[in-house]
């Protein structure tokens, strides 16, 4: 990704866009650092050489774009028409009309058909961008206007569409993408709960993706049937592979399962029992796709050579420490808060 030093510079500039976005005092300024961290991505994610990363360059430009004018139209009107003092506080059609374009711009369902495609047609580094960071200040700005009704409806769809949706995918591109809207709803819900109990479900999610991601990146693996057979030189690799996956979908003995616990928990607590109950009913059939390819490539499609010899090279290290954490995180967690 960054063979040159313009991509370097627009990589500096999408960073400085999401913070510029996220610690504006005004709604202009916020809308100005999300159009200065979508011009920067624009050339991060376009390639001459890749006909399909062009398309999705394209698909991502004009989904931005909507939605960046969807904000600026609800706030010039709300300011227009209710001075500039707590505008959309005082007005639930503005809430929603600016809840929906930051959800339209991180990819959230219903407002989601853009993200599918600009996955698959992206790099491996792109999507780990896409996945975690361009989600940071659509999130942050979603928190200053919560509409909480509205949230709830979004939160359902996210879990149901993010469940659903990854399904007899066989693109691994396609299963993080569905992956990622399931877990925007759980990120979603525990902000209407807590912003303590949000930044650390975020964390833990970038923590998880970003270990996935990574993997994927140094075997370069785009398919399932990519993980069956040619990781079977590297069985370890393999079976760090299927436990990151699993503990990315929340299943108990691994780390992903301590902030779905969390906010279990705090839901529960907060008497929210309809909307807790449709998540962890959706989480249990995410669980059920990723466990039958783990399942699949685990018992099915295993054969070991002896004689192959696999190079090991930083990448692998730098995934089997991220994998260490996801796989016995949440024993570790549970050892430290006995002993301390």
């Amino acid at each position: 990704m960054f063979n040159n030093i313009s991509k370097i510079i627009f990589f500096i500039a999408l960073l400085s866009g999401t913070f510029l976005a996220i610690s504006a005092n005004s709604w202009f300024g916020a809308w100005m650092g999300l159009e200065i961290n979508l011009m920067s991505f624009i050339p991060l994610i376009s390639d001459s050489k890749n006909i399909f990363s062009n398309e999705s360059s394209l698909k991502y430009f004009l989904t931005q774009a909507l939605a960046s004018a969807m904000i600026l139209f609800s706030v010039i009107t709300s300011m227009f028409f209710m001075g500039m003092s707590n505008f959309l506080m005082e007005n639930n059609f503005m809430q929603m009309i600016v809840n929906s374009s930051l959800l339209l711009k991180m990819g959230a369902a219903p407002f989601h058909y853009w993200f599918p495609g600009v996955m698959e047609g992206s790099s491996w580094m792109n999507c780990m961008i896409l996945m975690t960071w361009q989600k940071i200040a659509p999130l942050i700005l979603i928190s200053y206007c919560l509409n909480y009704y509205f949230l709830m409806i979004t939160t359902i769809f996210c879990v149901i569409i993010g469940s659903l949706g990854g399904i007899n995918q066989t693109s691994l591109r396609k299963l993080m993408t569905y992956s990622s809207i399931n877990h925007l709803g759980w990120m979603l819900s525990s902000m209407m709960i807590s912003m303590n109990l949000f930044l650390l479900y975020f964390l833990m999610y970038c923590f998880l993706s970003v270990s996935m991601v990574l993997i994927f990146m140094n075997f370069k693996l785009f398919h399932l049937n990519q993980t069956y057979s040619s990781l079977n030189l590297n069985p370890v690799m393999k079976f760090l592979i299927f436990c990151n996956l699993l503990s990315l979908g929340g299943l108990p003995p691994f780390m992903g399962f301590l902030p779905k616990w969390m906010v279990i928990q705090m839901m529960i607590e907060n008497n929210m029992i309809f909307l807790i109950f449709i998540m962890v009913m959706m989480t249990l059939i995410t669980l059920y796709f990723y466990i039958r390819v783990s399942y699949s490539a685990f018992m099915l499609m295993y054969t070991e050579l002896k004689w192959n010899y696999f190079f090991y090279n930083n990448y692998f290290y730098i995934s089997l420490f991220l994998s260490f954490f996801s796989i016995f995180g949440l024993i570790l967690t549970s050892m430290i808060y006995i002993i301390f």
